[in-house]
């Protein structure tokens, strides 16, 4: 099958809009023996494994790869800020360019929220500090977009 990149985009961004609607129901919400990173995963798959791929390497100059960058392992507060309120900037990781917008997840409870990003922030050979539900709680309260 050939496509096209528009074509491909296309394809793409469907398929991120459709994780988007079957996101939150199988994502468990209680603690006990699920852990932040076995959750984050349900939802990673759910919400962010069409654009970010399964192996968190992204798609070539359109969505960014989430391995060893300085936007996943760097500061806590604007990697929460991308996920409430999305992402529409050109960004350069690795002398690449990428330019796909990324959709506000802003309807993801705090706990999903903190479960994937601690989750990204420890997968794909990442190794960063876990995020809270009280550093995604903080952050939606002020609001503030990034």
């Amino acid at each position: 099958m050939n496509i096209n990149k528009s074509g491909l985009a296309l394809l793409l961004l469907s398929m991120c809009f459709s994780g988007l609607y079957a996101q939150t129901k199988t994502t468990p919400t209680h603690t006990g023996t699920t852990t932040s990173v076995s959750r984050g995963k349900i939802v990673y798959a759910n919400v962010c494994l069409a654009c970010h791929m399964a192996d968190g390497g992204g798609v070539q100059n359109m969505n960014p790869p989430l391995v060893k960058t300085t936007y996943v392992l760097g500061d806590k507060t604007t990697l929460i800020k991308i996920v409430l309120n999305g992402f529409k900037e050109d960004v350069e990781i690795n002398g690449q360019t990428y330019s796909n917008n990324m959709t506000p997840h802003s309807d993801l409870k705090d706990q999903q929220i903190a479960d994937v990003l601690t989750y990204v922030r420890k997968s794909f050979g990442n190794k960063a500090s876990s995020v809270t539900v009280a550093e995604v709680k903080k952050v939606r309260a002020a609001n503030v977009t990034k």
